[in-house]
C-alpha cells in the first residue's frame, strides 16, 4: 500500500511534465471554428474544437481536446505529440506537428465513421502545419485522416 502511494505522488499528467511552479512551462490553447470536409454530406454539422496542450521538454506536447464532430456529437481526444521547429530553414516561423492518442465519441450509427472504432473509442494520428505570428499566436492546419482538414489558432500562455 505505501508503494502505491509513492507511485501516485510521482504520477505525472504527461511524461516529462514540469509542475506548475516550474519557470520554463509553456500552455497552448488551441480553439478550432472551421473544418472542411473532402467529401460533403447532408449528414455533416459544423465542427468546433477547443484543446489544451502542455509543452514539455524537446519540443514534445501531450493534451486534450473536446470538440463537435462532423454529426453533431459532442467528442474527445487525449493525445501525446511531437513539434519540429523551422524544419524548412528559409520559413522560421513554419512548424510540423503530429499526435497520436485516443478519440471518443463516434457512437451509435457513426461508429463506423472512424477507423478501429470499438464503442466509441478509437485510435487517432494527426499531422498539422503550423505558422507562428507571434511568438504567443500561430495559425494550424491539421489533417483529419481521410475526412478533412481543420484550420484554427493557437494561443501560447
Amino acid at each position: 500500500m505505501l508503494a502505491a502511494r509513492a507511485g501516485a505522488q510521482d504520477y505525472a499528467p504527461c511524461p516529462g511534465w514540469n509542475p506548475p511552479d516550474a519557470k520554463d512551462r509553456h500552455h497552448e490553447l488551441f480553439i478550432s471554428p472551421f473544418t472542411r470536409h473532402w467529401t460533403l454530406s447532408d449528414e455533416h454539422k459544423p465542427v468546433y474544437a477547443l484543446g489544451f496542450t502542455q509543452r514539455l521538454p524537446d519540443d514534445r506536447f501531450c493534451g486534450f481536446s473536446l470538440f463537435r464532430n462532423s454529426f453533431g456529437q459532442p467528442s474527445g481526444y487525449v493525445y501525446l505529440g511531437k513539434t519540429w521547429n523551422a524544419f524548412v530553414p528559409s520559413l522560421p516561423k513554419l512548424y510540423g506537428s503530429v499526435s497520436a492518442g485516443v478519440l471518443f465519441g463516434y457512437v451509435d450509427r457513426y461508429e463506423g465513421k472512424v477507423p478501429a472504432n470499438n464503442h466509441g473509442f478509437s485510435p487517432g494520428l494527426i499531422p498539422a502545419l503550423g505558422y507562428r505570428l507571434t511568438p504567443a499566436v500561430s495559425v494550424e492546419l491539421q489533417l483529419l485522416g481521410t475526412a478533412g482538414i481543420m484550420l484554427g489558432t493557437a494561443l501560447r500562455f
